[in-house]
């Protein structure tokens, strides 16, 4: 067993913290990070800013007179629930990128990720949305998301270390289901979809920290840390109304560890096999993270000393179940 862990899913519902606890632990050095937790300094990977860019592109084509491909229009859900897998198909080769040293030089962004959507799509099992466009709209939207793209793609880039030695990765993602669905979730939909998507290379390293808030306390912090002026954002973007109740509405993670095989780990079933993912709760129902948007020199010291001891806890929790 490795000293620090390699891997950690840093999972929840929308603006339960999970953001928050990511820019707190990019604040600390790496011996802090040991210390308190027993993990790397973090190398962080997220499906938000897909999620935000499929949202551009169907925007795009919808003021352009054509059918939204991902979403029908800004405040709705995925037009194909298969993109749920979709997301987790692009951490997979965000991962084996990192992994490798790559970093992607396409001659256009915009055309790199609409190639990368296509196929993490073709994985899933749903159909391709730019491969079939018509040839003067495609360079038209490449036109247009260009910049955008290739600001992404510039960021991806720059969070790759020189090596992942003493490093953890953190990959953060939310799945969940339509308030008052019965569990199990039905695929794609929930966490035991999601997680059996991810590449055997992930989850032989990984361990889950789960932030523990209730859907009422996702939805009504949702809408305090929107601001529409910045929906791009990690901190402050927004979801849907209809989304969170649609998708958010409750999740599956209660139901996968009241239902392993083994106290405090996450079955995880692949390819005929089945890993059991160590598991740390965090209980963020008092909310002790919100306080990290605020500028770091902002930071108080008591709700600083509040989030780390909260922290401790579940990452005791983690590293018990990871050693029995």
């Amino acid at each position: 067993m490795s000293k620090h862990l390699d891997i950690l899913l840093l999972l929840a519902l929308p603006a339960s913290g999970k953001s928050e606890i990511r820019t707190y632990l990019t604040s600390l050095s790496p011996a802090e990070c040991e210390q308190h937790f027993g993990i790397g300094h973090t190398v962080q990977l997220d499906d938000f800013p897909y999620v935000h860019l499929m949202r551009r592109i169907s925007n795009e084509l919808v003021a352009r007179g054509q059918d939204g491909p991902y979403f029908r229009s800004p405040a709705l859900p995925f037009r194909d629930p298969l993109d749920w897998g979709t997301l987790i198909e692009l951490i997979n080769e965000d991962y084996h990128d990192l992994v490798g040293g790559r970093r992607p030089a396409p001659a256009s962004a915009a055309r790199w990720l609409g190639e990368r959507l296509d196929r993490a799509r073709g994985l899933v099992g749903a159909p391709p949305v730019f491969a079939p466009m018509d040839a003067a709209l495609r360079r038209e939207l490449e036109t247009v998301l260009e910049d955008e793209c290739r600001q992404f793609l510039a960021q991806k880039n720059d969070a790759h270390p020189a090596s992942l030695d003493g490093r953890t990765v953190v990959i953060e993602f939310a799945r969940g289901g339509a308030d008052g669905s019965p569990l199990p979730l039905p695929a794609p939909f929930g966490y035991r979809y999601s997680l059996s998507r991810l590449t055997p290379e992930i989850l032989d390293k990984a361990a889950v920290l789960y932030v523990w808030v209730t859907p009422e306390d996702s939805r009504r912090k949702n809408r305090e840390r929107t601001d529409p002026d910045d929906p791009g954002s990690i901190l402050h973007h927004g979801v849907p109304n209809a989304v969170m109740y649609g998708d958010y509405g409750c999740d599956d993670m209660a139901w996968l560890l009241e239902n392993s095989d083994r106290p405090h780990t996450v079955p995880v079933e692949r390819d005929g096999r089945i890993w059991h993912l160590p598991i740390g709760r965090f209980d963020n129902r008092a909310d002790l993270t919100t306080f990290v948007r605020d500028d770091l020199g902002q930071w108080n010291p008591r709700d600083v000393s509040r989030l780390r001891s909260g922290l401790e806890t579940a990452f005791r929790e983690l590293h018990a179940a990871r050693g029995a």
